[in-house]
């Protein structure tokens, strides 16, 4: 799936490309489920520039390894493989560097690893490694019925910390709660704002984790306790404006962070790291996979409507 312009949907296009050669540390997989996610859109929109055009979008999939190349000790062939974070993913086989290759265990099937690499490493990191809730800690979580947003929560809960989630629908308000939050707020319907302060008591959150952006972001900063952080790692409504810092001491001393999941699986030590703990929290039933719907990856185009109308719930897989 190429997009040789920036745009809309449409720019999408279904094409055959001759297969590329196999070079030294590669490997050549054959994808069996891949992920969708915002940051597609972002990439296709032009919001994020691709480095060449035209480019295959897509951050995560799963698959068979086919063939390997010349120094390749990281998988072998006919592993079952995932990956996330490795632009290009929306094509029936690929090359790729195989040390970002994760062998996947038996009990995670082909469709739930596509649903949950790239959701599911940016569940982990944000939980463990950058926003830190503690045990007993609430947090606001923006989008608790999408894709990580549904990870996250269960995940959260696990940890014992106290979720309020945000999300535009009832149904979408009843998904949030079976998955780990504690309360729901339907923005459409109501001002987070008040509502978290009168669930805390007017104390705050400890973190608010944001990938609304330009519609959430300045509110969300009005949930937070005393030195709270301020997660903003997406921007599905649009870029959030330029921030005046000064802004921060003036509502606590609060911390602000822009993450991306590259910087925390930047070596194989850190992805083998983070995905290993996704597969043992799905593994053990804490944390369940939700693929609210699939689609064929030639019609992807609606997919992308789909996801940008906020249709969709929780992970959506893709089938070459």
């Amino acid at each position: 799936m190429l997009v040789h312009e920036v745009g809309g949907p449409e720019k999408l296009s279904w094409e055959d490309v001759p297969a590329a050669p196999l070079g030294r540390g590669e490997a050549r997989i054959r994808h069996t489920a891949i992920g969708l996610n915002f940051i597609d859109v972002y990439f296709r929109t032009g919001i994020y520039k691709a480095p060449s055009s035209p480019f295959v979008p897509g951050q995560e999939a799963a698959g068979v390894v086919e063939e390997i190349g010349p120094e390749v000790t990281d998988v072998k062939v006919g592993d079952r493989v995932a990956y996330a974070g490795v632009p290009g993913a929306y094509c029936e086989s690929r090359v790729i560097a195989a040390a970002r290759l994760v062998p996947l265990p038996e009990e995670i099937s082909d469709q739930q690893a596509a649903a949950i690499m790239l959701k599911g490493m940016t569940a982990q990191y944000l939980l463990s490694r950058c926003g830190r809730p503690q045990r007993g800690d609430t947090v606001l979580f923006h989008a608790a019925a999408g894709g990580v947003g549904l990870l996250a929560c269960q995940w959260a809960k696990h940890l014992g910390v106290e979720v309020i989630g945000t999300v535009g629908s009832a149904e979408k308000a009843r998904l949030a709660f079976d998955r780990g939050c504690a309360h729901v707020i339907n923005y459409n319907k109501e001002n987070f704002v008040h509502q978290v302060n009168d669930i805390t008591h007017s104390a705050g959150v400890a973190v608010v984790f944001d990938s609304v952006g330009k519609t959430t972001f300045r509110a969300s900063l009005d949930c937070l306790r005393a030195r709270g952080m301020m997660v903003s790692f997406g921007q599905s409504s649009g870029l959030v404006p330029p921030l005046d810092i000064t802004i921060l001491s003036i509502k606590g001393s609060l911390f602000l962070t822009r993450p991306t999941l590259a910087s925390y699986i930047g070596t194989r030590t850190e992805l083998l790291e983070t995905a290993g703990d996704l597969f043992d929290v799905v593994r053990s039933g804490a944390v369940k996979v939700d693929i609210g719907q699939t689609y064929a990856l030639k019609d992807v185009a609606r997919a992308h409507t789909d996801l940008e109308a906020r249709a969709t719930t929780g992970s959506t897989v893709l089938l070459p």
